[in-house]
């Protein structure tokens, strides 16, 4: 999907404000790239389609009533805060929470938070060290490899929860492995913006 499309799928799902905070979310990112390494600097020029697109899709398999949304190593805001953001144009009402352990990323979601109006809470902390937060939803992009991801959700996640985990090429690989320790429901959904990524919504997670 080129960068075109991405955004014009954005602009068909969000209202006219929505797409006035991302753009503004847009501009922060370019100017603090320059002394904050918030995304690879080769995906800059398709922020559309590999970060904003990309995080917008977990709304459409996020139930409505999970009151708070935590997103674990949230890094330049990806998914947590673009959801946050665009949250109630997917009929989302909850509280949004962000976790990220370094202090000047902290700094630029709170900024971008600021300037958007996101209604958000940012943790700078450790995953592992913060109060576990009992979240309707987690979520967590290109974060760990799922055993170890899978321990983190597990803490903060209330039992009756749902993660939505944004995983590559090996996924099967890792769920198998993630199987031995751990009990779950499992629904895979491709990505949609690429071909060999998937959105592992997972829930019923206990340990085997």
């Amino acid at each position: 999907m080129t960068e075109s499309e991405s955004k014009n799928r954005i602009v068909a799902s969000v209202s006219r404000e929505t797409l006035a905070r991302l753009e503004t979310y847009e501009q922060l990112l370019r100017k603090w790239q320059a002394r904050v390494n918030l995304v690879s600097n080769g995906t800059l020029p398709e922020l559309w389609s590999r970060h904003f697109l990309d995080s917008i899709q977990l709304l459409q398999h996020a139930p409505k009533e999970a009151e708070l949304w935590l997103d674990l190593g949230s890094g330049g805001g990806f998914p947590g805060l673009v959801c946050a953001i665009c949250a109630e144009d997917y009929g989302i009402d909850g509280q949004f929470q962000l976790v990220e352990s370094d202090t000047r990323k902290c700094a630029f979601l709170r900024e971008v938070a600021r300037q958007t109006e996101a209604d958000v809470t940012v943790h700078n902390s450790r995953i592992e060290t913060l109060v576990p937060a009992a979240a309707g939803i987690v979520t967590a992009r290109a974060l760990a490899p799922l055993p170890r991801l899978l321990n983190w959700v597990h803490r903060h996640m209330r039992p009756d929860g749902t993660c939505l985990l944004q995983k590559g090429a090996g996924h099967g690989l890792e769920l198998e492995t993630a199987r031995a320790d751990w009990q779950m429901d499992v629904e895979i959904h491709p990505s949609v913006t690429a071909p060999d990524s998937v959105i592992l919504r997972i829930w019923n997670l206990t340990h085997a």
